[in-house]
């Protein structure tokens, strides 16, 4: 027996999300660069290089990781030269 009012749940985040996503930051990976996720559907997007919302592909993940790893042995380098 299926429940009715998870389907009603689905139908209210899809006409939400319609309207516009309720995005949430997941992962800050420099202070330019961050990884969010729709409260409502779970969509999940990064920043581009224009700063522009993109979807956040298995690529794009990886990317992101090795651009993060860079940002903070960069930062840490810079901390220890002061």
């Amino acid at each position: 027996m299926e429940n009715n009012s998870s389907k009603k749940t689905v139908r209210l985040s899809v006409i939400m999300c319609a309207l516009g996503h309720d995005y949430m930051i997941t992962n800050t990976i420099t202070p330019y660069i961050k990884e969010y996720k729709c409260c409502n559907c779970g969509r999940e997007m990064t920043n581009d290089l224009n700063g522009d919302l993109k979807v956040l592909t298995e690529k794009s993940r990886i990317v992101n990781a090795c651009l993060a790893s860079f940002f903070i042995k960069k930062t840490n380098h810079l901390n220890v030269a002061v």
